[in-house]
């Protein structure tokens, strides 16, 4: 009476191989869902990150910034080091491009060596990288004696 000579769909079965795909994928999604939602589970991207950050704080050593006012040699190598890492922002001769004029007499973050060491070192919000890890403190301290030596002109 059903034989019309097509194959008939009906009683195809699904591979057990895909059933247990399907469900095993559900049974992650909720167990994911659970674990990582902070209303069900508590867990927070933010908290992990303010425990990271207090356990770096603590290891932070305290570094001592060296005064290179008024070496020669230490200024010539700061201007060195300006000129290849800081001059793409703040111009070669530090008057500002897209970072601010170095040059003037008091700045934003202030005008101390060491505040400039600081700045420097740590970055500042709106674009000014930290570069302590990419050149040393020796190094910005250099840099620092060279700024200052062109702000007493």
């Amino acid at each position: 009476m059903y034989d019309t000579g097509e194959p008939q769909e009906g009683h195809n079965k699904i591979p057990k191989g895909w059933l247990l795909f399907f469900f095993g994928g559900i049974i992650f999604l909720i167990g994911y869902i659970v674990s990582y939602t902070p209303a069900i589970s508590g867990w927070s991207f933010y908290k992990e990150f303010d425990k990271e950050m207090a356990s770096a704080a603590k290891s932070e050593k305290s570094v001592t910034v060296k005064e290179y006012s008024g070496d020669k040699d230490a200024i010539k190598e700061g201007k060195e080091i300006y000129a290849n890492t800081c001059a793409p922002c703040h111009n070669a001769d530090a008057t500002g491009g897209i970072g601010p004029n170095l040059t003037a007499a008091t700045l934003k973050y202030g005008a101390t060596p060491k505040d400039i060491y600081e700045s420097i070192a740590k970055g500042r919000p709106n674009g000014m990288p930290a570069f302590l890890p990419q050149i040393g403190s020796e190094k910005i301290s250099k840099v620092a004696a060279f700024l200052e030596s062109l702000r007493k002109k």
